[in-house]
Formats: C-alpha cells, structure tokens, sequence
C-alpha cells in the first residue's frame, strides 16, 4: 500500500493530540490523527471526566447524610456503586461522542484507530500503512505507575482499576498522598470507606503551598480520613480477603483495597522514538521552550513533555504546536501560569509560584504574603467550609506572583487567578475592580483589598 502524505501526523489522540489536530485542521493543514484506544485519552476515559464524576457523587452523598444543619431532613440509605458508575459512564459517553463528531467533521482531518509506531522521523506506520508527515507530533501521553516489586493485580490497583470498581471497599489504603490520591480518598470516604492515606513526602499535596497542605491534612482528620504523612511504605502482601501494607517502621495496615498513587510516568518508550534518533529520558521527551525534540521536525505535547501533567496543558499544547507549524509564532507557553485544581474535599487550586518558590526566585526580602480566611466570607459561610486565600506578591508595588486557595469549590475561582498572575497584576490594580455579592469569587477581591493596604472584612 503506498504512503499517504499530510503536513502533520499525530501520534496519540487525547488532549494535546487532538487539540493540534482540530487548531491544524482551521489553519488548512492536513492532518493524520492516529489513536490505539480511544479517542480522548486518559482524561476523559481513565481521569480527569470519570473522577469528577465520583466526586460529584460523593458530593451529594454528603450533603444528604449532612442534611438535617440546613433543616432539610434526608436519609442516605447507601451507595449504589453501579448506579454511581452509570452516571459516570453517561457523563464520558456524551462528551466522547461530542469530541468525534468535531474529529469527523474537521476539515482535512483522518483519524486512524490503531497502534502506530514512529519509523522514520517523518512517518508513523499503523497495520502496515506508512503515514508520512512533513511534521510530525508525539502525544501518547502517560501510564500509571507502580513502585519496584509491586505488582499490580487483585486487592493492588492503581486509578484505572479504581475507577472500574464494581464495590466500595470497607477499609482502603491510598499509596501516595498527592493529586490523585486525594481525590480518590475523598470519594471513598464519602462513600461510607475508612480511608488511610500513606505519603512518604512530609506533607499531603507535597507540590502546594505548605500552609494549603497543612489545611488538607487538617480537613482530611475531620472527615476521619487517616494521614500518615513522612512514613515510608516497606511492601504489600494480599489475600483472598485482604491487603496488609507494612511501613517501613514496622507498622502494619490491614485494608480490602490499596490503590497506588504515586504518579504517572511518560509514556515515552515503545513506539519506536530512539530508533530514530529523538532523545528519550525515562520515558520523558525533552522539549525546547516551542515543544520542539531534537529532530527538528518533530514536536512533543502535554504529559511526554517534562512537567506538570495537566489536561489543559496538554490541550494547550496541541493548539501552540499547532499554530508553530502553521508559522504564527504562538506566545511561548509560561508553565508557571498554568492552574492547577485538586478536587477533593475541600478543593485546593493555586496558580503561580508558592511563597517558598518565590522567595527563592526574587529573594526573601523581596517578597510579602496573605491570607485571607474564608471565615469572612458569606458565601463560604452559607456553603459551611473553611479554607483561605492567600496571595504571595513582590514588594515595593510589584505583582502577584502566586495565588493558592482551599475551601469547597474554590477551583471555580482559579480562572481571576490566572489572569491576575499571568497580566502581572498587583494588588492595587484588582482592588478596585468589583466582586459580585455574595458569591466566594468576593473572597478573591477581599484579598486583593488587604494586601493593598485597605482591608474590609479582614483584619490588616
């Protein structure tokens, strides 16, 4: 069969890859999108959707056991885990069928389904058709990982196993106290589960801000999920009836589940990358600041690509690598202005630098924090969550540079956040704009006000 020819190939169609597909195709090119699952990838089948979803769930499973403060009067008979699923599932089903109807109907766009493999650095063959690019893009995204000598199978799993449960464990152990193992131990904990999370960083969410991490592990103690934070994990033995975890101390955990949480890896190896020349560092694909590899003519989007592993920041990829080849010379990406979301209970969203990253960058001197409590806050109050906003800025009338927030919902406010960071905003500049009452977005504009110097309900 002969070679068929277009300005791009994509290998990989979830978030990055099929974002550059759908920015290329406006932009006239021709392009192959090539996909060994489903198109979407892990975020709307294995992630970001399907997790959501649960917490969602797990949101009205609380408010209907803690209904009767609010003087509505409920009864949580229980957890219909397939039930729960289904909604999920429906969720995932209509937007995958959105995301292919706009593949489908995307000008000069062919989607192949199948397990590509890079064999020259200008063409990806599939079933034995060569699909040759004058550019070519890398997106096959991440995997789960595990830890060396634990092996996954059984009462063992990671988050793609998790999300396929057909139970609700009685006891469960979350190995790995960072983004993923947070949400997860909020669902299961609404669920009715005892949740153990086990970090061997010293604190939860060890990449937020201290004092956020600090407030989670706090709010986790009172939802009665247990923390044990700074304690290394040894191995995991399980039986038809258990799993008993053994820390490095010598404790023991007995639980019906351990799900592993300990990050994703690149899913950089495989696929034929090295045997063409383009550099692969555990599984990673190093970039310059254009998401260009080595190879000139080969570029690399969202979790390949060393950093944060985002969704959004894949999408955004695909639509910057697009608009490269296209020749418009996008805006170079600022990772830092990338916002970030972790969606237990409570929620945490930060963008920018913390007050230690800060202090680091433009000297301790040289920099000023705040925060502002949502105990002041009416809409937090009428939602009945606590949390904070703080706000990290240079001194002597310079802009924000890092906002991180926690509190129910508060990752609705992360969009003013972002725009603040990323318009190098100061404090004075965002007082006087005005915040709608009483909504939580007023306790943003709160903050802005007293590290201006003119606090309202908020103690200078």
């Amino acid at each position: 069969m002969s070679d068929q020819n277009f300005d791009i190939v994509i290998l990989g169609g979830g978030s990055g890859g099929y974002a550059c597909a759908l920015r290329a195709s406006q932009l006239g090119l021709n392009v192959a999108l090539i996909e060994r699952d489903k198109l979407g990838g892990t975020c709307l089948h294995r992630g970001c959707i399907p997790t959501k979803a649960l917490l969602h769930a797990a949101e009205v499973a609380d408010l209907a056991r803690d209904s009767a403060h609010y003087g509505v009067y409920t009864e949580l008979q229980g957890i219909d885990i397939n039930k729960v699923n289904e909604y999920r599932d429906g969720v995932v089903s209509k937007l995958y069928k959105g995301l292919q109807g706009l593949v489908s109907h995307g000008k000069s766009i062919t989607y192949i389904e199948g397990n590509g493999r890079l064999v020259a650095n200008n063409a990806v063959e599939v079933d034995g058709t060569r699909y040759v690019g004058k550019n070519v893009v890398l997106a096959t995204g991440s995997y789960a990982r595990s830890l060396p000598g634990l092996e996954i199978g059984g009462r063992i799993v990671t988050s793609d196993q998790a999300l396929n449960l057909d139970w609700i464990p009685s006891k469960v152990i979350v190995l790995g106290g960072g983004v993923i193992g947070v949400e997860f131990a909020s669902v299961w904990r609404s669920f009715g589960s005892e949740v153990t999370v086990i970090e061997g960083l010293p604190r939860i969410v060890p990449a937020e801000e201290e004092s956020v991490s600090k407030a989670l592990d706090r709010a986790f103690r009172k939802r009665g999920i247990t923390v044990k934070a700074g304690v290394k994990f040894a191995n995991a033995t399980q039986t038809d009836e258990k799993v008993t975890v053994s820390l490095e101390s010598g404790e023991t955990i007995d639980a019906d589940l351990l799900l592993v949480a300990v990050g994703r890896g690149a899913n950089g190896s495989g696929h034929g990358f090295e045997e063409v020349g383009i550099t692969v560092d555990r599984g990673w694909i190093p970039t310059n600041d254009r998401l260009q590899t080595n190879v000139s003519n080969v570029y690399a989007v969202g979790d390949l690509v060393p950093g944060l592993q985002l969704a959004h920041r894949g999408f955004q990829h695909g639509i910057f690598v697009a608009e490269e080849i296209a020749g418009l010379n996008p805006r170079v990406i600022d990772e830092k202005a990338i916002p970030r979301v972790t969606y237990c209970e409570p929620e945490i969203a930060s963008v920018g630098y913390t007050e230690t990253q800060a202090k680091e960058k433009y000297g301790a001197d040289n920099v000023e924090s705040y925060e502002y409590n949502l105990g002041g806050n009416g809409k937090s109050q009428i939602l009945g969550t606590a949390g904070f906003i703080k706000l990290v800025r240079t001194k002597n009338g310079g802009p924000i540079v890092g906002v991180h927030m926690i509190g129910s919902r508060v990752g609705e406010q992360i969009g003013e956040a972002q725009l603040i960071y990323a318009w190098e905003a100061t404090p004075e500049d965002v007082a006087p704009y005005v915040h709608a009452h009483p909504t939580q977005n007023e306790a943003l504009g709160e903050a802005h006000l007293a590290l201006a110097g003119k606090p309202l309900h908020a103690h200078a």
